[in-house]
């Protein structure tokens, strides 16, 4: 397994190791142990999620505020994803930064997400699923997000405007200088 610190303190993106044969392949998709040998950070998962989207779907950017907010580890396991994510820490050196990645199915490679980031995924391919691991519930009343075109934070999407589908409640959110969390 390859973990590669990113500019965004906190944050590692993840390579497994891929065993093949001409049976398929395997690999192991978390390990704890070595997770934390590597990075010193605990990640404990108490949720697992799964979403599935079409072309052009950007479900973000999403937080959980205060003692709700939630580590993620997140991977595609069908199809093409761009994930981003951007530091809400306000005592962060990396504080209002983002950073985005290309997730695959053929890669299986992964992005771990500290607490106190905000995040969101545009689907690249025809379809994707998105698996993730989070170490904190779901809790709605603690949500939030930061407006995935805003200005200040000027995230690249891979899609023209034009093409990128959201929800009602994602056409709501403020601007990062607007938006109200606490970490």
């Amino acid at each position: 397994m390859k973990i590669e610190a990113l500019a965004l303190q906190g944050a590692y993106e993840i390579e497994p190791t891929l065993h093949k044969d001409n049976r398929g392949y395997f690999f192991e998709w978390f390990n704890q142990q070595a997770f934390s040998k590597q990075t010193g950070t605990n990640f404990t998962p108490v949720q697992f999620n799964c979403s599935k989207s079409t072309k052009g779907v950007l479900r973000g950017m999403h937080f959980q505020s205060s003692s709700y907010s939630q580590a993620k580890l997140i991977t595609a396991t069908r199809g093409e994803i761009q994930d981003v994510i951007i530091d809400l820490r306000a005592q962060s050196p990396t504080y209002g930064k983002h950073f985005s990645t290309i997730l695959t199915e053929n890669k299986k490679n992964q992005l771990f997400i500290p607490k106190g980031f905000a995040h969101g995924f545009l689907v690249l391919s025809e379809e994707a699923e998105i698996f993730y691991a989070v170490d904190n519930f779901y809790a709605p009343e603690h949500e939030g997000g930061i407006c995935h075109n805003d200005p200040d934070i000027n995230i690249k999407w891979q899609l023209d405007q034009n093409d990128i589908l959201l929800s009602e409640r994602d056409k709501t959110y403020s601007a990062f200088q607007g938006a109200q969390f606490n970490f």
